[in-house]
């Protein structure tokens, strides 16, 4: 007989369409015209202006034959085009590439020609780079320049000359704001292009899909706390996994971008202020900008702001200054690969009684899987074997479900070796522990091994950040002759604090145990990506010339 709920129960266009994050803003711009959708310095753009010119973008991009497979990068600042890029330009069914702004030429040339992009946005900000690398790339798009209106006086780059055949403005004002825009054939039709940061070799293009971006966009929600109409302030780039899938969300509650430019600490006081900013995201530098800033730049404000950051854990210090000025720390982790964070540090109200030291035990950890995700585990990837869930076991974290990437861009073997087994190798080793959180003990390639010992750098991070005078810092191992490769430390201090090197040994050896005490300490200032990563290969190349 078969199974009876799969007798004339077919799909149809009435109870089955795609999922895409798309249709989010057009319910948005429907139910709430004129919620505000976008600040950006003096300008206030309402849910029905975002909706009509994201179209006009799409009808743009259309008249220009762009469409289904073709690439659109955008070289962009967190300003109105690149939220209107994540719309418009999917509109079309074209995928949304979005170039790192701190790149150098050769990069960039290497990623425009890999995505075979059609069309390129540039912010004057970053023109001279560019052009740069249009005189490498095989590629020739059609370059279009976007004049920001609201470029500070007093901004940290000047603003270059026009490359472009177009100005943004005028390319918009040609689209249709009634264009018939298209939903994916399929969800998991190609959405955006990130790339990885390819500290070795040339980076790999990890390729999201609708279905990813939907349910990111609602997991968001859920996992942020957004209420209807949450203000989000624009610290984290939108370049970063399309900026954690935020530009996507916030059409979900309607909520309120509020763009910035650069990261500094007064324009994000006055934000939070003025505008009642109530989420941000971003890395730990960040949290240091906030609460080092000066007394004369900070604002005083009556709403909790809630933080999501995803590295590193945050010292205990720096969760003690972040809920003192007004901040509630949400930890989470995730890669490029799983469209940003897909896991979270879910915390239990019974947890704030702990003594203090197994409250940071626990805030250590990274947690369990978002809503969305449907498998988080630490495996052994030889045998493909869990590891026993005692905290100790150290295996590889390895995630499953909807918002992993579709896979690399022309790479299938970096694809198959990603996905071998069923599952997404993330190459971050970690512990699970009892009751099913883990906790990242570090990058395959950052495990340090002396005299056959495993040594954490994070653990030994961990400690360094315990001492008051230490702002930033990274371990990596320096080849030793005698244990193989030895712990060293790269140190940023704290402004008008003082530590010596002796001090700093002396404190971790209080802390941890003998061979893990860094071997040297190096006062440096410590290397970081435009997102506030710090580049881990970039230390361990200073370790074997110091």
């Amino acid at each position: 007989m078969g199974n009876p709920y799969e007798q004339d129960l077919d799909k149809n266009a009435a109870n089955h369409q795609p999922l895409t994050p798309l249709t989010y803003l057009e319910r948005a711009a429907k139910t709430y015209p004129d919620q505000i959708a976008i600040i950006h310095g003096r300008q206030r753009i309402d849910y029905r202006t975002f909706w009509r010119r994201s179209l006009k973008l799409a009808s743009a991009l259309d008249k220009r034959g762009i469409g289904k497979g073709d690439t659109v990068t955008v070289m962009l600042s967190n300003t109105p085009p690149m939220l209107e890029a994540h719309f418009g330009v999917p509109m079309t069914k074209a995928v949304l590439h979005s170039l790192n702004t701190r790149l150098d030429a050769a990069v960039i040339a290497f990623q425009l020609d890999h995505a075979e992009t059609k069309v390129l946005i540039v912010d004057r900000e970053f023109s001279s780079v560019v052009k740069q690398a249009l005189e490498l790339a095989k590629v020739k798009p059609l370059v279009i320049d976007y004049d920001d209106p609201e470029y500070a006086a007093d901004a940290p780059y000047p603003k270059g000359e026009r490359i472009g055949t177009l100005d943004y403005e005028a390319f918009v004002a040609g689209g249709d704001e009634d264009f018939t825009w298209s939903m994916p054939d399929d969800e998991w039709d190609a959405i955006s292009l990130n790339y990885t940061s390819g500290t070795t070799g040339n980076p790999k293009g990890v390729v999201y899909h609708h279905r990813g971006a939907a349910l990111m966009a609602y997991t968001n929600t859920i996992h942020a706390g957004m209420a209807k109409h949450a203000v989000y302030l624009w610290t984290l780039p939108m370049f970063h996994c399309n900026g954690w899938c935020f530009p996507w969300t916030l059409a979900v509650q309607a909520g309120t971008h509020v763009c910035l430019r650069w990261v500094r600490p007064k324009p994000i006081y006055d934000a939070i202020a003025d505008q009642g900013v109530t989420h941000l995201c971003g890395a730990p530098v960040v949290m240091s900008v906030l609460i080092n800033a000066r007394d004369e730049d900070k604002r005083a404000f009556p709403q909790t702001v809630t933080f999501n950051t995803a590295a590193a854990p945050p010292p205990e210090a720096v969760l003690s200054g972040m809920a003192d000025a007004g901040f509630a720390v949400t930890h989470l982790y995730g890669l490029t690969e799983t469209y940003g964070p897909a896991v979270v540090n879910e915390w239990h109200g019974a947890w704030d009684d702990l003594e203090k030291g197994e409250r940071s035990a626990k805030k250590a950890r990274q947690g369990v899987r978002y809503a969305a995700l449907e498998g988080l585990t630490v495996m052994d990837p030889e045998t493909m074997q869990a590891t026993p869930a005692d905290g100790e076991t150290i295996g590889e974290v390895m995630f499953r479900g909807n918002i992993v990437m579709k896979g690399y861009l022309k790479n299938g073997k970096a694809s198959d070796e990603a996905f071998a087994g069923g599952w997404f190798h993330s190459g971050d080793l970690g512990v699970m522990h009892p009751d099913g959180y883990i906790q990242l003990k570090d990058r395959s390639k950052d495990i340090i091994i002396s005299g056959g010992e495993n040594i954490s750098s994070i653990e030994v991070e961990d400690a360094l950040y315990k001492h008051p005078s230490v702002a930033s810092c990274g371990v990596v191992a320096r080849p030793d002759d005698k244990w193989g490769e030895v712990p060293v430390a790269y140190v940023e201090l704290k402004p008008g604090k003082a530590a010596t090197e002796a001090e700093i040994i002396e404190h971790c050896r209080g802390l941890l145990a003998r061979f893990k005490v860094p071997k040297a300490v190096i006062f440096a200032e410590i290397p970081k990506t435009s997102t506030g990563k710090i580049q881990k290969f970039r230390l361990r190349e200073m370790a074997k010339v110091t």
